[in-house]
């Protein structure tokens, strides 16, 4: 992107007090990237949920019924949607509301079905509510599943375990066949010593992979920064498979960091000193 008018975007995830994730990562990584982001909580917790006990949850599905309605009256209008987790069907439709409100033709719809991993769905995460997560990325321009949410998409029983090269490639067709313009599925390896994703343009039968090193251990919110990174690249233009390489380097840098600091790893990962780096990727300094 070069001149003209700010790029926008609307973010529609949970807002967690503490723990870096969803909103409090989106954010940040847009901003960083230039892209003007507007918000849009789709629940209220006092921290992630992912190893930290006793959380408070505040269910947002009004709200988003409410933004909706008002944006939609203002007539506002977004370069890209980026929407995360959701807790029930009727939240989903909810969701949907506001895409409809603010979609326009160009607008980047991309949606993270946040619904498992490892093979299972998300504590709360019913059948139902994965039947309308389907429905709902049927629309989307982008998809970004994990393997679990993949296998799930295609009616096939999960597993834990990350996909190879060759089963990412089989794959992104068939999630593309499902309605989405393009896929990306996370946690893509290549060895055991490096980690990325795979993508599949359904218009162009591209199908490109990214790696970049991996490091032992699991660290919540890398797939919201990931989303995020990938959003922010796009945005600035950047071609599908060179926005995903520049995400996936950013993820692992912010995960190396974090090891090196010696973050408790649920707490989320330090990426905030690699924002100047993510923004030299970008040709933003």
């Amino acid at each position: 992107m070069t001149g003209g008018a700010q790029r926008t975007a609307a973010a529609v995830h949970d807002l967690s007090g503490f723990g870096k994730c969803s909103l409090t990562v989106v954010l940040p990584v847009l901003s960083a990237a230039g892209v003007a982001c507007s918000a849009v909580p789709t629940a209220v917790l006092s921290s992630h949920t992912g190893g930290l006990p006793g959380v408070y949850h505040e269910d947002f599905t009004r709200g988003v019924r409410a933004f909706a309605r008002q944006w939609g009256e203002l007539s506002l209008s977004f370069d890209a949607i980026y929407t995360g987790y959701m807790s029930s069907p009727g939240q989903i439709e909810a969701c949907s509301e506001l895409v409809r409100a603010v979609r326009r033709p160009g607008t980047l719809f991309l949606a993270d079905p946040a619904l498992g991993d490892g093979g299972r769905l998300y504590s709360g995460i019913t059948p139902q509510t994965a039947d309308a997560m389907l429905a709902f990325c049927r629309e989307a321009d982008l998809i970004l599943p994990n393997l679990t949410e993949a296998l799930l998409f295609l009616g096939e029983p999960p597993h834990a375990g990350l996909p190879s090269p060759d089963i990412a490639a089989a794959l992104l067709p068939r999630l593309c066949a499902l309605g989405p313009k393009r896929a990306v599925l996370t946690g893509v390896a290549l060895s055991p010593d490096s980690i990325g994703a795979a993508c599949y343009d359904r218009e162009t039968g591209e199908l490109g992979f990214a790696y970049a090193p991996r490091a032992d251990g699991h660290f919540h919110g890398t797939g919201d920064l990931f989303g995020a990174a990938l959003l922010a690249a796009l945005l600035r233009d950047f071609p599908l498979r060179e926005a995903m390489q520049a995400a996936v380097d950013f993820v692992s840098r912010s995960i190396f960091r974090t090891k090196r600091l010696g973050t408790d790893p649920r707490f989320g990962v330090d990426f905030e000193e690699e924002l100047p780096g993510f923004q030299r990727a970008l040709g933003l300094l």
